[in-house]
């Protein structure tokens, strides 16, 4: 009998276990650090992929082909060496799910939305602690309500009760939108539809208490993640400011000048990822359909303390794709994934789907109907980073009939609107008024008149649309790098998306994107009076797009697409020194690549001090040339600096002692960088819009160490091709700046033989807490990692 129960059980795996369709994958493997699971108590082994991931983290880039099965698990189709496979019950008959070992789901479905449904299903039974807290808190970002980091309330378990009017607003403008995109739009709908039977049939058979998702939970939900990820600009308002205060201080011309210079538009020493070039924006200080706010006197409308600091978050995605001409296979080599921070549950978690003529496998999220947020295909794979183009605007209103809720628009005084968007739980009501052109989120002065700001997202309205191009990823549409770009083009949100098959790589850094007036520089607020509204939206064949450059690469962390391209005007770190230089410099180190090199050069980077990388040698240099002011204590400081940045400038703690292994060095640079800031960068109020904590915190994204790179290395020696308008440290004269540096260096306290950085304050942490895990500090993706090559595709 027991034999007889054995060949039962066995038949029905067979049966159960997705029918894959082929895999022309020859090297597939993944990982998802934040695990599949997502329920309290924390189930066992919730934590194995985030152990396997802080495996990889000491190897720096030593990373061999063992490696990469060790630290990263299976991603081809099916259940592959990850069994045993473990049915799990279904109510619906198309329909059949089995878990591996990782409790990630492989679904195969008789048609679409039977996997549609599952992956519904799925999603509120892996995920629903996180589906409970976010629904309600995402219609925020749907409507953009000002001031209010709506992943903020998510993160930091805060409760929002929408009005109902907020739900019809978001509803409304979802269906127009998709509408708008004619036979694409109706199939998504179909999907979302498909997607919330399976959410809420979830839902019954838990006997939940909470109100079945609609459509608008399902337009909130992306909306949510383009808050995050997707946009860049809006902040003119303060920059503005910023400029106002400079040309106080130093007078009109000389106060642009250092404006241009701080704010990086379009500095021809940033790297990018592209080798074409791609013009978006440009700098016009004395454009007409600009107004500079009085320094000061911007202030927010909207509850306080719940709003995102207005810079670039500290995004650490990137992605090192490898041609074939550069691959000991021949084929093209794939390493990439998105960065969306550690948590529990996870923002993402995955799914293997089949159904007869599809199959696909990756990250997936909630809002995503039936799709892929990043993964592969049978013969293709893809990933995405932030680009941060420039979709948000910021427009000065100026008030009339003597009222703070009037405004003219285009010669008539214009009434606003007002919102009524609910309550946030010990912070209270959230109301609002509206222009034309957006919600309101402050006000200010003009030249001493009061004056409103609204605020006008490109991709207001249209956040559900940023799922057609994953439809086509998902279904297997995108055939080659020239489709993949046809899909990827109608994308609201803005992304670097990267892409390879057997034989292409391919980028394309997707947006909706205004196109402005010429007399309006994108970097400041635009008159709000009619005459100088967007001329529509960049076409698709002039945003960057690049297969097979002649480098045989596309590496990006974040960095600028291509050349010419301009900043957004919250994003001041376009400059000379930025992380992507250490990959670019880890795959420079060979001509030809395996997937194991390329991941080294990844997980090397990932662990280095790019204050060290970037700025040791420049300090070096100039510190030597003018040894004036040296004492034996800093001159031994130096000497460790140096000593450390010849090692590779690596923080890790690889025998977990709580201390990082490299000595003195990081602790001297913790406490050296905010001395140097305040010895070299005499300006006042930078700092504010470069954020201040240049260390790991920031994951190397803040601190303004590229101006100093700049502005230092040419009083070392160094050329650039576009050198800084102004002189900063020692206002130009290098003995004066070394003396100061000197000055900077003897002030960090403590012996310098005997100072120590503590790694345990480094290690990484699963938001909000309710995994204990914690694992070293590393700066690399997190919400899914792909290592994968292709050596088939199918019929072109």
């Amino acid at each position: 009998m027991s034999r007889v129960a054995a060949i039962t059980a066995a038949a029905f795996l067979v049966l159960a276990a997705p029918a894959a369709a082929e895999d022309y994958a020859a090297f597939a493997r993944n990982i998802i650090p934040s695990g599949q699971y997502g329920s309290v108590p924390i189930p066992p082994g919730a934590d194995e992929q985030a152990r396997m991931y802080d495996a990889l983290t000491p190897l720096f880039d030593q990373v061999s082909a063992d490696d990469l099965l060790r630290t990263f698990k299976y991603a081809g189709f099916g259940v592959g060496p990850d069994g045993p496979a473990r049915p799990e019950p279904m109510p619906r008959a198309g329909v059949t799910v089995v878990r591996d070992r990782f409790n990630v789901p492989h679904i195969t479905g008789r048609s679409r939305d039977d996997v549609t449904w599952a992956m519904g299903w799925l999603l509120q039974q892996d995920r629903g602690l996180l589906l409970a807290q976010a629904r309600d808190a995402a219609r925020l970002a749907a409507i953009d309500a000002p001031n209010i980091y709506a992943f903020g309330l998510v993160i930091n378990l805060r409760q929002y009760t929408p009005t109902k009017a907020v739900d019809r607003m978001i509803e409304r403008n979802g269906l127009r939108a998709l509408r708008q995109a004619g036979a694409p739009g109706r199939a998504l709908l179909h999907d979302i539809d498909v997607y919330l039977q399976g959410i809420n049939a979830r839902l019954k058979a838990e006997k939940s208490t909470a109100k079945p998702w609609t459509r608008v939970d399902v337009f909130a939900a992306n909306a949510v993640t383009g808050e995050i990820f997707g946009e860049g600009g809006g902040d003119e308002a303060r920059r503005s400011e910023f400029l106002s205060s400079l040309r106080k201080r130093y007078g009109t011309a000389r106060g642009n000048r250092m404006f241009d210079d701080f704010s990086e538009f379009d500095d021809r020493d940033a790297p990018s990822t592209m080798t074409k070039t791609f013009r978006y924006g440009h700098k016009n200080l004395a454009g007409r359909g600009n107004a500079v706010l009085d320094a000061g006197s911007f202030t927010p409308t909207g509850p306080k303390g719940l709003a995102r600091a207005s810079k670039v978050p500290d995004w650490a995605s990137n992605f090192l794709i490898v041609s074939g001409r550069r691959s000991t296979t021949g084929h093209p080599l794939f390493v990439g994934g998105p960065q969306i921070g550690y948590t529990y549950p996870g923002l993402t978690l995955e799914a293997d789907i089949s159904w007869p003529g599809g199959q696909a496998r990756g990250a997936t999220a909630p809002g995503f109907a039936g799709n892929i947020l990043i993964g592969r295909g049978q013969d293709y794979a893809w990933s995405l980073t932030s680009a941060g183009s420039d979709v948000v605007d910021t427009y000065v209103e100026t008030l009339c009939g003597g009222s703070k809720a009037k405004y003219r628009y285009k010669g008539r005084c214009r009434t606003m609107g007002r919102v009524d968007a609910g309550t946030i739980k010990d912070v209270g009501r959230v109301v609002y008024r509206t222009t034309v052109h957006g919600p309101v989120v402050g006000y200010a002065k003009v030249k001493g008149r009061t004056v409103a700001v609204s605020r006008k997202r490109a991709s207001f309205g249209q956040d559900v649309l940023w799922q057609l191009s994953f439809r086509d990823l998902t279904v297997g549409k995108v055939k080659s790098a020239a489709t993949f770009r046809e899909s990827l083009a109608s994308s609201p949100f803005t992304f670097n998306v990267g892409y390879a098959d057997d034989r292409d790589i391919a980028m394309y850094s997707a947006g909706r994107l205004p196109v402005r007036p010429k007399s309006v520089d994108p970097r400041l607020p635009v008159k709000g009076t009619g005459e100088y509204e967007w001329r529509g939206f960049l076409a698709p064949s002039k945003r960057p797009f690049q297969v097979n450059p002649p480098t045989g690469a596309l590496v990006n962390w974040n960095n600028r697409p291509a050349p010419g391209w301009g900043a957004a005007d919250d994003n001041w770190s376009y400059g000379s020194t930025q992380r992507v230089r250490m990959l670019d410099a880890g795959i420079a180190k060979r001509r030809q690549h395996d997937l194991a090199s390329v991941t080294g050069a990844m997980n090397a980077a990932a662990t280095t001090d790019l204050r060290s990388e970037a700025l040791t040698p420049i300090l070096e240099r100039l510190l030597k040339a003018h040894p004036t002011g040296a004492t034996p204590r800093a001159a031994r400081m130096l000497e460790w600096l140096v000593g450390w940045r010849a090692a590779g400038s690596s923080r890790l703690d690889r025998d977990l002692d709580g201390v990082i292994d490299a000595g003195p060095a990081p602790a001297i640079w913790d406490a050296f960088y905010p001395r140097l800031w305040a010895a070299a960068m005499p300006v006042e109020g930078v700092q504010a819009f470069v954020g201040d904590d240049s260390g790991t915190s920031s994951d190397f994204t803040d601190g303004g160490f590229w101006y100093l790179e700049k502005d230092l290395g040419r009083l070392a020696g160094n050329r650039y091709r576009d050198p800084f308008n102004e002189r900063y440290c020692g206002a130009g004269d290098a003995a004066r700046c070394a003396a100061a540096i000197w000055a900077a260096l003897d002030a960090v306290p403590g012996e310098p033989d005997a100072l120590r950085a503590d790694a345990t304050r480094e290690r990484i942490a699963f938001r909000p807490g309710l995994l204990p895990t914690t694992i070293r500090y590393t700066n690399r993706p997190s919400g899914i990692q792909q290592v994968i090559s292709f050596d088939r595709h199918r019929p072109r």
